[in-house]
C-alpha cells in the first residue's frame, strides 16, 4: 500500500512538471487583465509567430520586447534561458484585455475572449499556427497553452489534466501535431467572483461574527456582575456609594 501510494505521488509530480518547448501560460483576472508568460525555442516563435529571433542575446531580447510593447503590452521581463543544450527565449508581459491579444505581432496565432455568460464568465479562444509556418524546426517535444484563472472553474473544453490545484486548465498537443497546422480549442466557464475577493469577503464575516460575539459576552459579563452586587446589597449598578461622612478635626 504504502509503496502504491509514493507511487501515485510521482506520477502526480511528474504530470505537473512537464517541460515545453512552447508555452503560453497567462494568469487571467475576472475584468480580462493579467499576465502572460510565453516561453520557447527561438525558432518556434519564428515558426508560429514570426519573430526573427537573433542570434545574440541582447539582440533577440530586444526584438521580443519590441513585438510585446508594439502589441499594447506592459513588459516586465525579458530573458534567455538554457535547457538541456538548447536555448530558450521567455517574455513575461501585463495586459489589459485578454480578447485584444489575438491578431496582435505578438499573438499572431491565439485567439482569446472572456465574456459574461449569464450570472457567470466563459473563457472561449484557441491556438492556431499561422498559416505558412516558417523554418523548419526541431519537431520533438510538447507545446501548451494554459491559464491560472481567478475564480472557481464549473466547466472546461476537455482540458488535458481537467482542472488542477483548483483554478488551472491547459491544453497541450506535440510540437510535430502543432507544425502540421494542429489547432487547441480553449474554453472554460467560472465564477464572476474571483478566489481572492471572495476569500476576503469569508473573512470580513468571520471576524464581524467574532466581534459580535466578543460584545455580546462582554454585555453579559457586566449585566451578570451588575445583578450579583445589586443581590448582595451593593448599590445599583451605574451609582456610585453615598460619599463617607466627614469627621470635624480635633481641637
Amino acid at each position: 500500500m504504502m509503496r502504491l501510494a509514493v507511487a501515485l505521488l510521482a506520477v502526480a509530480a511528474l504530470r505537473g512538471c512537464v517541460a515545453y518547448e512552447y508555452e503560453h501560460e497567462f494568469w487571467i483576472r475576472v475584468d480580462g487583465s493579467g499576465t502572460v508568460n510565453v516561453t520557447g525555442r527561438p525558432e518556434l516563435w519564428t515558426a508560429f509567430k514570426g519573430l526573427a529571433v537573433p542570434e545574440e542575446e541582447d539582440a533577440a531580447k530586444a526584438a521580443a520586447r519590441q513585438v510585446f510593447e508594439s502589441s499594447g503590452l506592459r513588459v516586465r521581463r525579458v530573458t534567455v534561458t538554457s535547457r538541456g543544450g538548447r536555448k530558450y527565449l521567455f517574455v513575461s508581459a501585463d495586459f489589459d484585455d485578454a480578447g485584444r491579444l489575438g491578431g496582435t505581432p505578438a499573438f499572431p496565432d491565439l485567439r482569446l475572449a472572456l465574456r459574461p455568460d449569464g450570472d457567470r464568465l466563459r473563457l472561449d479562444g484557441a491556438w492556431t499556427p499561422p498559416a505558412g509556418a516558417r523554418g523548419s524546426p526541431a519537431d520533438d517535444g510538447v507545446m501548451a497553452v494554459r491559464f491560472h484563472l481567478p475564480s472557481k472553474v464549473y466547466e472546461h473544453r476537455n482540458a488535458m489534466e481537467g482542472v488542477e490545484r483548483g483554478n488551472i486548465v491547459g491544453w497541450r498537443q506535440d510540437v510535430r501535431a502543432a507544425l502540421a497546422g494542429g489547432r487547441l480549442d480553449i474554453g472554460a466557464l467560472i465564477d464572476r467572483r474571483s478566489i481572492l475577493v471572495s476569500t476576503i469577503g469569508l473573512f470580513a464575516v468571520a471576524i464581524a461574527l467574532a466581534l459580535s460575539m466578543l460584545a455580546g459576552l462582554i454585555l453579559w459579563v457586566r449585566r451578570r456582575g451588575a445583578r450579583t452586587l445589586t443581590a448582595s446589597g451593593g448599590p445599583p449598578p451605574g451609582n456610585p456609594p453615598p460619599p463617607a461622612p466627614s469627621v470635624p478635626p480635633a481641637r
